[in-house]
């Protein structure tokens, strides 16, 4: 192994791809970066730019695209309390308040390094364990999945701030959100009211812009005459070393569960960040800090969003299964140049498997270079007032939510959510839950009731499968814990 990944190093060591790499990750942080704008969109952007290329040089410049992206998304949701993409959304819990107490740049950093060291680990995890951790996936069925996400349900307790009444409301609310649309088993509309627009049910992007970014302009529009950013100095303040080595538990707990995540076909980087940040939260020894600016829960956040990266190529490589939009992406970049992922890649393309290989893990050391030039960039936010930054991010919001789908029905619910949300915030109603329930909606949905089909409606299903009845286990566990934590903190309030 070690001969060939030194092969690999040979045939990507050469100007041309190691420009590639810097390109695809300043691309790829850039995209990240700006509201609206994804890093699955980016990706497809560069594939038409790669029919010339060499196959080595093509996936040089998306791998290192893909590695920015997934970074790129904490610097707004840290800034502006706008998530760049998706799975950014969960480091805007802590990212944001730390922004607002004048730590902007201390957490900016920290997610930084955390995306650099969990992508490491993932990316080596990805080099030695791609094949076996690829067998494991494929045991994951519907029973699996639907237990999977009970046991993510039942952590969403951890994040439903102090009533857990309001939290569950809040996740309700989500799930409901999350039956919009066509029926996943029989295509028959739900709740579309009539709009065709509506049928391919409400999305991601306009909830969590609508949730967070729409509800924190009407939020700071109360503010007359006040500075609550407090970000005189975001580019200057940086994250210490006691910081980083106060963290490196919690990215390394975020590498495990965001390579194990990433691994299995469909989930993603966002419930592997949510599942990361509630799970430290869990075990915190403080755990009412986290909501309020706790720099773990930027690093949780980033460390399993970052992680899922060499995770989801695992399936990719070594059985031909994305395990994510990006990579269902990448996949159709592996057909373009005529290679078929799968076991039959590391037959006949061995030296183009480790020249990926090699791609990647020069492109964790290109990161934090580029990283942290934008970070300088995107801290020039800091010295706009608050009278001038609120607008534009609205109109960056609009052109973002309108340029998805170009449809107006989505501005409509953009507008409708950040109302919403602005109530739900003066109200004290968590955002998280619901946006979580949101998210897993239609992939528990699905699992649920396929399972029950194959089953002819029984429930043995659920637990006569060893891994799913682990999850289940864990859940029950779960809720065990949270009920003792929740009773204990209201007698000592008391």
């Amino acid at each position: 192994m070690l001969h060939e990944l030194l092969t690999g190093f040979h045939m990507v060591m050469t100007f041309g791809n190691v420009f590639a790499i810097f390109l695809g990750v300043a691309f790829g942080v850039f995209m990240g970066a700006v509201p609206g704008l994804t890093g699955t969109m980016g990706i497809a952007l560069i594939i038409p730019l790669t029919y010339s290329l060499s196959p080595i040089t093509a996936f040089c410049a998306l791998l290192g695209t893909y590695k920015g992206c997934l970074f790129g998304g904490a610097i707004p949701a840290i800034l502006i309390n706008t998530p760049g993409a998706p799975a950014a959304a969960v480091t805007v819990f802590d990212g944001f308040p730390l922004a607002q107490k004048g730590q902007a740049g201390q957490a900016m950093d920290i997610a930084l390094w955390a995306s650099v060291i969990a992508d490491a680990f993932a990316t080596i995890c990805l080099i030695f364990l791609a094949v076996f951790l690829a067998r494991i996936s494929l045991k994951f069925g519907p029973p699996e999945y639907a237990s999977l996400i009970v046991f993510s349900l039942c952590i969403v307790a951890g994040v439903s701030g102090d009533s857990m009444l309001k939290g569950i409301i809040a996740a309700v609310l989500g799930f409901l959100l999350g039956t919009v649309g066509l029926d996943p088993m029989i295509s028959t509309p739900r709740f579309t009211f009539g709009f065709v627009t509506l049928f391919n049910g409400i999305n991601m992007m306009v909830l969590m812009i609508g949730l967070f970014a729409l509800s924190e302009v009407l939020v700071q529009s109360e503010k007359k005459g006040s500075d609550s950013r407090n970000l005189a100095d975001a580019g200057k303040d940086r994250a210490s070393w006691a910081d980083i080595k106060r963290c490196l538990p919690t990215i390394f707990r975020g590498g495990v569960i965001g390579v194990l995540i990433g691994a299995i076909p469909g989930l993603g980087a966002t419930p592997a960040a949510f599942l990361t940040y509630t799970e430290t939260k869990r075990v915190s020894k403080h755990p009412e800090k986290f909501g309020h600016g706790a720099i773990e829960g930027v690093a949780a956040s980033e460390s399993g969003n970052n992680a899922t990266c060499g995770g989801a190529l695992i399936p990719l490589m070594a059985l031909g299964i994305p395990g994510d939009v990006t990579t269902a992406v990448l996949l159709g970049a592996f057909l373009i140049h005529g290679l078929t992922p799968g076991p039959a890649l590391f037959k006949e393309n061995l030296s183009l498997v480790y020249s990926i290989f090699a791609a990647l893990l020069i492109a964790i050391f290109f990161l934090p270079l580029v990283g942290r030039q934008f970070i300088r960039l995107f801290s020039l936010i800091a010295k706009v007032p608050n009278s001038i930054i609120y607008p534009v991010t609205t109109v960056l919001c609009t052109v973002g939510v309108f340029g998805f789908n170009s449809s107006y029905t989505d501005l409509w619910l953009m507008l409708f959510f950040g109302v919403m949300a602005y109530f739900m915030r003066k109200l004290g109603f968590p955002l998280a839950p619901m946006l979580i329930a949101f998210i897993l909606e239609p992939i528990g949905e699905r699992a649920i009731r396929q399972s029950l089909t194959l089953s002819r409606g029984s429930l043995d299903i659920f637990i006569t499968r060893p891994i799913s009845l682990v999850f289940l286990v864990l859940a029950l566990i779960s809720v065990i814990v949270l009920v003792r934590m929740k009773t204990r903190k209201s007698k000592e309030n008391k």
